[in-house]
Formats: structure tokens, sequence, C-alpha cells
């Protein structure tokens, strides 16, 4: 069976006969038709892809499951989203081996065409790895993991990512990282500062992160990467909503696009 085979079972088992879910083949999407179609990327080593598909299908989205020995994306995707974990064990460089995966040709096409990605934690990591980011992940200050949640201020709301937020709000999301730490140098840190293309900072820096960095944009502003978790706070079960606002506000923008 294959991983995305096994994600709808797994899902179709949980929801019942109650479930707001339509599961069709290997993707899962809301029953009244879906809004935009993501692909989740699933690596070994992925612990949050998963929870990334969930986020997703509950924001209204058609959600394929992509494997990384697939070379290619599904027909007419809007969005490639890379979750977090630790794929290929970390080995090298963080997102160093998924990086050139045979999927990665597809997802870097799929983003220099002017498609959507998303990459979270290590997902961030393998962004900056494939050259669709600038700078690198490096180790925490401290050389600690973390985790547990932490406020973020929303540093821009011109993306299709961060447009339901409010300039400056602050926004509560958890962080489980490592190897968190944004690095650049200064003439990057200073492009991304003049191009708006800080997505979010950490009220108080828990890593070492250049700015206080805790995600960019791309010039486009069509590739984020983020190191906290938004798809954990998504439902008030999760201790918050925070989250939500993130994959409800890009389905809506990709649905108009």
């Amino acid at each position: 069976m294959r991983r995305g085979d096994d994600f709808t079972a797994h899902i179709a088992g949980l929801a019942g006969n109650a479930a707001p879910f339509a599961v069709i083949g290997i993707h899962l999407s809301f029953a009244e038709g879906a809004l935009m179609k993501a692909a989740v990327l699933t690596f070994p080593g992925s612990n949050c892809d998963r929870d990334l598909a969930v986020a997703f299908a509950q924001a209204g989205a058609e959600v394929h499951r992509v494997w990384h020995k697939d070379m290619n994306l599904p027909d007419d995707v809007d969005i490639v989203a890379i979750p977090g974990g630790f794929s290929f064990g970390d080995y090298l460089r963080c997102g160093a081996i998924a990086a050139q995966s045979p999927i990665g040709a597809a997802v870097r096409a799929h983003a220099l065409r002017g498609g959507y990605v998303l990459g979270i934690c290590n997902g961030f990591q393998v962004l900056t790895e494939m050259g669709l980011l600038p700078g690198a992940l490096m180790r925490n200050a401290g050389l600690k993991f973390i985790c547990k949640t932490l406020e973020l201020q929303v540093a821009t709301t011109d993306s299709a990512f961060t447009s339901g937020y409010s300039k400056d709000q602050r926004i509560m999301v958890p962080v489980a990282h490592h190897d968190g730490s944004y690095t650049a140098d200064p003439q990057t840190l200073a492009r991304l500062q003049t191009e708006d293309r800080i997505a979010f900072t950490y009220s108080a820096n828990p890593n070492g992160s250049a700015a206080a960095i805790a995600g960019i944009l791309s010039e486009n502003r069509r590739v984020l990467g983020m190191m906290p978790h938004p798809e954990r706070a998504f439902e008030a079960s999760h201790g918050g909503t925070d989250g939500a606002v993130l994959f409800r506000t890009l389905t809506g923008a990709l649905a108009l696009a």
C-alpha cells in the first residue's frame, strides 16, 4: 500500500459515516468540492506530513500525498507543502538529502513557474537547500532542542499566506526544532527587510535567528518557509487556532486566483 492510500484509509477509518470529508482515490477533500489542490510531500523521517494534510483538508483543499521517490506532482496542483520532521535523519545537513530527492526537480519547476510552496520546519530547511529561499537554518543558540508554543509577530500581510492577519498581530504557534536559527549574510538580511519579505518574527528570539526571523518569503512572495508549525495550531484542541488563519486565507486566495 502506498503512503497516500494508507493516509486515505486512516482518515476514512477515523471519520466514519458522520465525517465532513469525502475520500476519493489517494486524496482527501471536503465533500462540497475542493477550492484548491495541495500536494503534501513525505520523506523518510517526516513526522508532520499527516498533520499538514489534515490542516489543508480542513481548510477546504483537495489534498494529494506525494512520496519523495515520485517524479511528478499531481496535475494542476496549486501548492506544494513540505512538512516538518527529520528527513533522512538530518544526515549531512538538515534537509540536504531531501532537497536532492527525485521529487525535488518537480518542486523546483513548480516554484519557478510561479506555483506556491509552503515549507514548515524541516520543510523550510529543505527550501533553503533547494535554493528556493535564501539563507540557512543553523543549530539553535544554546544547542538545545526547543519544543513549546511561542508568540510570533506578523511582519507582513502582503502575501497569500499572511493576508488574513493584521500587520504586527501577535499570534501563538508551536515550534519544535534543534536547527532553527535563521542565518544569512548582511546583504541578504537587508534585502529581505527592504523588500518586506520577512513573514514572521519571534517576539522573544528562542534560537538566535538573525533579526528574530521565524519565516521568510521568496522574491515573488509565493514561497514561504517558516520554522513554527501552524498546522499544530489549527483546532481548539491543539491549544490555539492562530495557525488556521494561514491555511484558510491561502485556500481562499488560491481559489480566487
